[in-house]
């Protein structure tokens, strides 16, 4: 079975300040002005939470989220109150295209894999092992994507969401694995648990509460 899977979590932290080519678009007075490069940003005395982004960039950001901008201006990174939570339909959209994209890689690899065995009792073992199979690689899936520097799974990753800690942080391999064990609870409680996102202020899910974890999207200009 062929899972892509993203372990390439390393970081290059150079020896010293190089010169940047990035040109950034700023937001001045609430429009975006632009493209500057890092010395004009200097000319505009850019603070921590002004809003800039390049053109490679999905959504903008504070100054001091970008490490390039911390390093070359010499902002501290702030602790972040996540404000933009995913909604429900996100979220459902998410889980049903991860649903669909772990079972359907599963199914055509058993069907495979049946084509080159010629007993007819273990086909239908084999077929009925997906009953198993698909939960745990889903499980499996989900843990490696949300602890991922993508932050979510590729439903998640589409739908523009992703899991993160209270404090907006990329969550770590034992929280990930937690979160997506506690959802046996939302399931065990006929699916209410899911519903809590529909009364709590940060739209958190039962096994959220239970993980100290957050389904954020990020802001939009």
């Amino acid at each position: 079975m062929v899972f892509i899977i993203y372990l390439c979590f390393s970081t290059f932290n150079p020896p010293a300040l190089q010169p940047s080519n990035n040109l950034y678009f700023l937001v001045i007075n609430g429009k975006p002005e632009g493209p500057f490069s890092i010395e004009q940003l200097k000319g505009h005395k850019i603070k921590p939470g002004d809003f800039l982004k390049t053109p490679d960039m999905i959504d903008y950001k504070e100054a001091h989220e970008i490490a390039e901008i911390r390093e070359l201006l010499g902002f501290t990174k702030q602790a972040l109150i996540p404000q933009y939570f995913g909604s429900f339909d996100q979220r459902l959209l998410a889980a049903a295209l991860d649903w669909f994209f772990t079972a359907g890689a599963c199914i055509i690899v058993v069907f495979i894999i049946s084509l080159f065995i010629g007993d007819k009792v273990a086909r239908i073992t084999l077929s009925l092992s997906l009953l198993v199979l698909i939960p745990v690689i889903n499980f499996v899936y989900h843990v490696i994507m949300e602890r991922s520097a993508k932050q979510g799974t590729y439903g998640k990753q589409i739908l523009k969401i992703k899991v993160c800690d209270m404090q907006g942080e990329r969550i770590g391999p034992g929280r990930a694995i937690g979160r997506n064990a506690a959802k046996l609870f939302s399931v065990m409680t006929f699916f209410v648990g899911y519903l809590f996102a529909f009364f709590t202020k940060q739209q958190q899910c039962l096994h959220d509460m239970m993980a100290g974890t957050l389904v954020i999207k990020d802001r939009l200009i």
